[in-house]
């Protein structure tokens, strides 16, 4: 996120948690918990990856994880070195888009690139100059349900596409066969090789 609008952003990441889930949203009948206590660890520990701006709150009983925004987050902290699958979102600062370009292909290919401009120069600029599995502009994770769109990894995010033509392709195998007679078989084919003059006779006869 450009630095310039990091602080209005996060105002207003804030409000819609609050508008979604209240300010105690472990009471809400909308929110979810965690599928287990190992996992419940396992996203606590990454809270101590960056400063809490929002959440934090947690509850093991209840395997409770309230919506969490960390900032100050380090590109190398725990929380930024594997798939979270859980109510935590780090956010880090950029300066240009090249930044975002570069942090992206430093890192294995994602299943998922998410961009969110205004600018359709920005987003055709990191499209083209990224590698992700599938990619979505102005929205996230609703890709998948587009028949039409071919969906899977690349590279360590995942091998083959899913979905119509494309999983037909992934998971069938295009055989090539060629037929061929059995009363032509030019013999120029075969040795010996010799010379073009006597290659020109050959073919001539």
């Amino acid at each position: 996120m450009f630095k310039d609008v990091a602080k209005p952003f996060l105002e207003h990441l804030k409000e819609s948690i609050l508008h979604f889930y209240s300010d105690d949203p472990q009471k809400s009948p909308d929110y979810g918990r965690i599928v287990n206590t190992r996992h419940f660890d396992r996203l606590t520990a990454l809270l101590a990856s960056g400063a809490i701006y929002h959440g934090g709150r947690h509850d093991r009983a209840d395997k409770f994880i309230a919506p969490t925004v960390l900032v100050n987050v380090s590109p190398d902290s725990p929380v930024m070195q594997e798939e979270i699958f859980g109510p935590i979102l780090p956010v880090l600062e950029v300066d240009n888009v090249q930044q975002v370009i570069n942090f992206v292909n430093a890192r294995p290919s994602p299943l998922g690139l998410y961009i969110f401009a205004e600018d359709q120069h920005v987003a055709e600029q990191i499209l083209d100059l990224t590698t992700s599995g599938d990619a979505a502009v102005n929205d996230c994770t609703i890709q998948p349900l587009v028949p039409d769109l071919p969906f899977g990894g690349v590279g360590n995010s995942g091998m083959g596409k899913y979905h119509g033509e494309w999983g037909f392709r992934t998971y069938t195998n295009a055989r090539g066969v060629l037929y061929h007679g059995t009363r032509i078989d030019p013999d120029l084919r075969y040795p010996p090789y010799s010379s073009p003059k006597a290659l020109r006779e050959r073919i001539a006869s």
